[in-house]
């Protein structure tokens, strides 16, 4: 038993804590997205397969995990589907994360002057029976689950309230929005909710209430235009006050939770909050590690890479001849193994520092892309000899190749070739003399008047051009007629 556990400790890495505590995390943020939507029974029954799925790859039941594999990716796409909506909530506010900070800097909070007017304005419509529909904005965005209205951007007083939801208001029958101490804008339309069993004898403010918090964070604050009550909405749940007083208290709880917490935070209560979650997201994460991640065996696999020779100058040529693949022998779990991708692997060789000539180069560890958690035991061939040649620039002259001759009656009066001459790289013992570079051929067989005409160049395998870009030359084609001569 004591082997086993040494054996644990000693094959366990610094990256294998941080893999654990990804896992953790993620799967804590799933605990907790599940918690808080009306989807517990889909998780357990998703948890249950899970643990048979770990269970059929500990003792190789082959058809269990295959069927369970295929499962498992239909069923990603169906909560994909059908949880579209959470989803795209939680990767928003995932995307607001980086912006709450500068949000919720000193003195841009909510003061006691707006509760103020908010709790007062809703006891004054509650006193009147005047119907309004109030939404404080929480972390999640609103411009997507809202459709028309207003724009205003002024500060929450009781006379803006009372102004906005007067019955002479073009907006009346619509829901304000506040930010904080701004309200953004009035008159706006809201997603309606489907749960009627949680509306009961609500009016059509409710549902709309209750349809935006099942969608985002914010609070929902209703005054009923019939009977005068004040009502709550958040997090898809509804509630109706007594009075205008408990309304304040909830809107103070409710920005209370908005704001970041760093006292609270540090004194510990993070580690109360949510304890089960937290501890069996831990006992997963170390199981998953355990069971697909955990190095309890090493095995060794050969493969053959293809070898990259890179920073060649332009200046230099290799032969052809050249090495183009290598075998090496890696170590590792068969976990490691299975997460690998051989494709990616590949032998890169830095030619910036070559000589003239023949020269061995040793192929050693640092050359190869392998993964951390594999170990290069060897390499085959461990050397392989090029041969580098330096190339000159050289000045060459363009002959131009013709093909066929011209129609019966005419004769070549002059052609030329613009440039007469190019600037090559070739080796040194290939003097620019011995150096033969013409156009392709050019048929001059239909040719009656002047053309110009862009040709390609033929050139030895041994040069080339700078840049690797071979030029295009113009050849001036120029005939006259003989007089005398019938066609």
């Amino acid at each position: 038993m004591s082997d086993v556990i040494f054996s644990f400790f000693e094959s366990f890495r610094p990256q294998d804590f941080f893999d654990i505590f990804i896992i953790f995390s993620l799967i804590y943020v799933i605990l907790i997205w599940f918690k808080n939507t009306a989807s517990q029974l889909v998780f357990v029954g998703i948890s249950l397969l899970g643990g048979v799925y770990i269970l059929a790859r500990l003792f190789n039941l082959y058809l269990t995990t295959l069927i369970l594999q295929s499962f498992f990716t239909i069923l990603i796409i169906a909560l994909v589907v059908i949880f579209q909506e959470d989803i795209r909530r939680f990767f928003e506010r995932l995307a607001m994360l980086r912006s709450m900070g500068k949000n919720h800097k000193k003195g841009d909070l909510v003061d006691e002057n707006t509760i103020s007017a908010i709790a007062e304005s809703a006891a004054e419509f509650s006193s009147k029976k005047v119907g309004a529909l109030i939404i404080l904005q929480g972390h999640d965005p609103l411009e997507r689950q809202i459709t028309g209205g207003y724009q205003l951007d002024g500060l929450v007083t009781k006379p803006l309230l009372a102004s906005i939801f007067d019955i002479h208001s073009i907006g009346h029958d619509g829901a304000v929005i506040i930010s904080d101490k701004r309200l953004l804008k009035f008159g706006c339309h809201l997603p309606l909710s489907t749960c009627t069993d949680k509306l009961g004898e609500f009016g059509l403010r409710h549902t709309a209430a209750l349809g935006l918090s099942e969608r985002s964070d914010a609070l929902c604050i209703v005054i009923s235009e019939e009977r005068g009550t004040i009502t709550v909405a958040l997090n898809g749940e509804i509630k109706s006050l007594k009075n205008a007083a408990e309304l304040r208290s909830f809107v103070e709880k409710f920005y209370q939770a908005k704001m970041p917490q760093k006292a609270k935070i540090l004194s510990g209560q993070w580690f109360r909050k949510n304890t089960l979650e937290k501890g069996l997201a831990l006992v997963l994460a170390l199981g998953l590690w355990f069971v697909f991640g955990y190095q309890k065996e090493s095995v060794q696999r050969d493969y053959t890479i293809p070898i990259e020779y890179r920073k060649i100058s332009q200046e230099w040529e290799i032969e052809e001849s050249r090495e183009t693949e290598a075998t090496i022998t890696l170590m590792g779990s068969s976990q490691a193994f299975r997460l690998f991708e051989p494709r990616t692997l590949k032998i890169s060789i830095d030619l910036s520092t070559i000589i003239e000539g023949r020269q061995v180069i040793k192929l050693s560890a640092d050359m190869v892309n392998i993964p951390s958690n594999l170990t290069l035991m060897k390499i085959k061939p461990e050397k392989i000899a090029i041969v580098a040649h330096r190339l000159y620039p050289r000045e060459v002259r363009i002959s131009i190749d013709t093909l066929g001759h011209l129609p019966n009656g005419y004769s070549l009066k002059k052609i030329n070739i613009e440039p007469q001459s190019v600037w090559v790289l070739a080796p040194f013992s290939l003097p620019g003399n011995k150096i033969f570079i013409s156009t392709e051929p050019i048929d001059i067989s239909g040719i009656t008047t002047a053309q110009t005409i862009n040709a390609r160049l033929v050139y030895p395998n041994k040069v080339r051009f700078r840049n690797n870009q071979v030029p295009t030359v113009r050849v001036n084609v120029e005939v006259e007629r003989i007089l005398g001569v019938r066609k």
